[in-house]
C-alpha cells in the first residue's frame, strides 16, 4: 500500500496522540487539557492590559486549586513541562506567572535545605512567589550581578542592598497585582571583606495588604508586546533579613556566627548551583512554545479545510488546503512540530534521569533544545498566522497573541543566541561525540531510507563541526576575540545541525516504535519530510563530500513534493494527534464557518475509553 492509498482510520489520531504524549497522558496531560478547555479559561474580548494581568492571577489560583500537592508538582519535571504545554495557549500571562511561582520560586526553595521552612503560604498561594535574578545592567552575565546581601554579625542576619540604579532587579512580576508576593533574590553574599559568590535569599516584598515593605522599591515598567505580566524594576535599600533568608545547601552554608563552608571551591559553580532551576525553566519555555505551536497548526489546518477559494477552472471552488502553496508549508511545519515534541519528551526524560556526573551535558542539551524549539515555534506560528490571512490577526483565534508571547520564551531563562554560543563553545571543546560516517556508498541508499536520512543529518552536523574547529585552530587571529568571532558563525550552525539531528532521530524512533501500520506510515512520512527539507538546504556540502550523489541532489525536489502529496490527505488526522481541546477550537471565530470540516477522529469522545472525552467546568 502506498502513502497516497492510506485510508482514514478512526484510531490513527489516538495512536499519534499516544506517540506525542506518552502512555501516561491520562494522568500527566489530560487534566490540563480538560482544565484549560473549560469555561473559566475562555478568551475574554475587550479587556485592558491591567485587567488581563489580574485575570491571569485569578486563573493562577484556579490552577493551584487543581493541583493535589503543589510541592510534589514543583519537584516533577515532567508534570511542570506538561502544564506549560497547555497553559500558554489560553493565557500567556498566567503561564508565565505559574512558571515563576512553581518552578523558579517553589522549586528553588525545594532544591535547598527546607525541612524547617514553612511553605504553607506558598502552597495555598496566599502569597505568590517570584524570582529576582537578572539586573538592568546584567542579563545573560548574571554571574556578575551587583546586588549584595551582607552578613550582619550583630544580628546574625543580612542586609540586602542595591548599590546603584543599574543594579535593580529587572523585570520580574513584583507588583501587588495578584496579591502580596515574596521573592527569592539572587545577591552577592558578603561576609566581612569576603565576596563568597551569588546565593539566593528569601525576601518578603509586600505586607498582607500588598504595600511594599520598608526599603523595597518597586516601579512598574512599560507594557511589553509579549505576555501580559506586571513587569517591574525592583530595588532594595538596606533591607534587613533574618538568617533563615539564605537558601543553603552543600554548595554553601553559613552559620549564625559567620562560618562558611562549601563543597564547591568556585564562586561561579556556587552561583550556577543556586540558580539551577533556570535549567528546568528552559525546558518549561520550550514546552510552552510547543503547546502554542501545535494549537496554531490545528487552527490553521482546520481553517484551510473550511475556507474555499477559486480552483483552476471558472466557477469551481476548492478548499484552501487543496493548493500546494498552502498545504506544503503547513505540512512541513507539522513535521517539525512532531519532531520538536518528541525531542522535548526525550530531553525531559534524560534530565529527570540524569546522574550527578552527567548534569553538565544534560544542561547543554536543554539549552540547545530550548533555543531550537522556541525559534521553530516562532517560524511555525508566523506561517500559521499568514495562512489564516486577516483572521490570523484576531486575538480570539489563538495565534497572533501567542506568537507575540513566544518572543518572551526566546529571551526567558537565557537568551537563545547567548545560550547557543555557550553550547557551541562547549561542543567544540569536547562536549560533542560525532556520529561515525556511514560506510555504505550513497548510491546504494535511496532517499526513502530513514537511516540514510539520519546519517545525512549527521553528515551536516559533522561538516559544521569541522569548519568551526578549523576556524578555532587558526593562528592568524590577532586576539582571542577575533579568533572566536571567526569561529562563532559555523559554531552556531553546528548547534542548529545538532538539534535537527536529535529531533529527526526522535521522530524516526517514534515511527519505528508505532504499534499500527497506519500510524507508522504517517510518522515515517513526517520524518522523511522533516529530513529531506534539511538535506535539500545543505545538498551542496553533502555532494561535495560524497555523501549523496548528483542524481540524488536532482531527485530532492521531487522527493519532497512526493511526501507532501502523500501526507496532504491526512493533514486533519495529523493535527488531530495534537489532541487540542475541542471546546477550545470551537471557541475560535475563524472556525465558526457553517461549512467547517468535521473534527479529526481523535477528538470524538467514545464510551469506554478513559481520558478521551473533554468536559467543561
Amino acid at each position: 500500500m502506498t502513502d497516497t492509498q492510506l485510508p482514514p482510520h478512526q484510531d490513527v489520531p489516538d495512536k499519534l496522540a499516544t506517540t506525542l504524549f506518552g502512555n501516561r497522558a491520562t494522568a500527566v496531560h489530560h487534566p490540563w487539557k480538560r482544565l484549560f478547555g473549560s469555561a473559566p479559561f475562555a478568551y475574554q474580548e475587550g479587556l485592558a492590559h491591567e485587567e488581563r494581568i489580574r485575570l491571569s492571577y485569578e486563573r493562577l489560583r484556579l490552577i493551584n486549586r487543581t493541583i493535589d500537592d503543589p510541592l510534589a508538582f514543583a519537584d516533577d519535571p515532567a508534570a511542570l513541562s506538561a502544564m506549560h504545554e497547555w497553559a500558554g495557549v489560553v493565557d500567556a500571562g498566567m503561564a508565565t506567572c505559574a512558571s515563576i511561582h512553581y518552578n523558579l520560586f517553589l522549586g528553588s526553595l525545594l532544591d535547598h535545605d527546607h525541612d524547617e521552612r514553612d511553605l504553607t503560604e506558598y502552597v495555598r498561594m496566599s502569597r505568590v512567589g517570584t524570582f529576582l535574578c537578572t539586573e538592568l545592567a546584567h542579563g545573560n552575565d548574571a554571574a556578575q550581578l551587583e546586588t549584595t546581601c551582607t552578613f550582619d554579625r550583630t544580628t546574625g542576619g543580612f542586609v540586602l542592598h542595591t548599590p546603584r540604579p543599574e543594579a535593580c532587579k529587572w523585570m520580574p512580576n513584583t507588583s501587588p497585582v495578584g496579591g502580596p508576593k515574596d521573592a527569592v533574590v539572587a545577591a552577592r553574599l558578603l561576609v566581612d571583606d569576603r565576596d563568597l559568590g551569588v546565593f539566593l535569599f528569601l525576601t518578603p516584598l509586600h505586607d498582607a495588604h500588598g504595600i511594599p515593605l520598608p526599603g523595597v522599591e518597586i516601579r512598574r515598567l512599560p507594557q511589553t508586546a509579549s505576555s501580559p505580566v506586571d513587569h517591574c524594576a525592583t530595588a532594595f535599600h538596606h533591607v534587613p533579613l533574618p538568617h533563615t533568608a539564605l537558601l543553603q545547601g552543600d554548595h554553601g552554608r553559613l552559620t549564625r556566627d559567620g562560618h562558611f563552608t562549601s563543597s564547591l571551591g568556585s564562586p561561579r559553580k556556587r552561583f550556577l548551583r543556586s540558580i539551577s532551576r533556570v535549567t528546568l525553566g528552559k525546558l518549561c519555555m520550550s514546552a510552552y512554545s510547543l503547546g502554542t505551536t501545535r494549537h496554531a497548526l490545528a487552527v490553521a489546518v482546520r481553517h484551510a479545510h473550511n475556507r474555499h477559494t477559486s480552483g483552476m477552472t471558472g466557477g469551481h471552488k476548492v478548499p484552501l488546503f487543496a493548493h500546494r502553496s498552502h498545504h506544503g508549508p503547513l505540512l512541513e511545519a507539522t513535521a517539525t512540530a512532531y519532531a520538536a515534541t518528541l525531542l522535548q519528551r526525550s530531553v525531559t526524560r534524560q534530565w529527570a534521569e540524569a546522574p550527578d556526573d552527567d548534569v553538565a551535558d544534560r544542561e547543554r542539551l536543554i539549552a540547545v533544545t530550548k533555543g531550537w524549539i522556541t525559534w521553530q515555534a516562532r517560524a511555525i506560528m508566523t506561517e500559521c498566522r499568514e495562512r489564516c490571512g486577516a483572521q490570523g490577526l484576531i486575538l480570539a483565534n489563538g495565534i497572533a497573541g501567542q506568537l507575540a508571547a513566544n518572543e518572551g520564551t526566546i529571551t526567558a531563562e537565557g537568551d537563545n543566541k547567548v545560550i547557543w554560543v555557550k553550547a557551541a563553545g562547549e561542543m567544540l571543546l569536547g562536549g560533542l561525540v560525532l556520529k561515525p560516517v556511514s560506510e555504505i556508498p550513497p548510491e546504494q541508499r535511496p532517499l526513502t531510507d530513514a537511516q540514510h536520512l539520519q546519517d545525512l543529518l549527521a553528515d551536516i552536523e559533522r561538516t559544521w563541526h569541522e569548519r568551526a574547529r578549523t576556524r578555532l585552530r587558526t593562528g592568524r587571529a590577532p586576539s582571542p576575540l577575533a579568533r572566536w568571532n571567526a569561529t562563532v558563525t559555523p559554531a552556531l550552525e553546528l548547534v542548529d545541525a545538532h538539534a535537527h539531528r536529535l529531533a529527526g532521530q526522535a521522530l524516526s524512533d517514534a515511527a519505528a516504535q508505532a504499534d499500527t501500520p497506519r500510524a507508522r506510515q504517517l510518522l515515517t512520512g513526517l520524518h522523511r519530510l522533516f529530513a529531506l527539507r534539511r538535506i535539500a538546504a545543505h545538498s551542496g556540502d553533502l555532494l561535495a563530500q560524497g555523501r549523496i550523489t548528483a542524481d540524488q541532489v536532482l531527485q530532492l525536489p521531487d522527493a519532497v513534493d512526493d511526501v507532501v502529496m502523500a501526507l496532504e490527505p491526512h493533514a486533519l488526522t495529523l493535527v488531530g494527534g495534537f489532541d487540542v481541546p475541542e471546546e477550545l477550537l470551537r471557541s475560535h471565530p475563524v472556525l465558526h464557518s457553517a461549512h467547517a470540516a468535521d473534527p479529526a477522529p481523535a477528538q470524538q469522545p467514545r464510551p469506554g475509553r478513559p481520558g478521551q472525552s473533554v468536559q467543561s467546568g
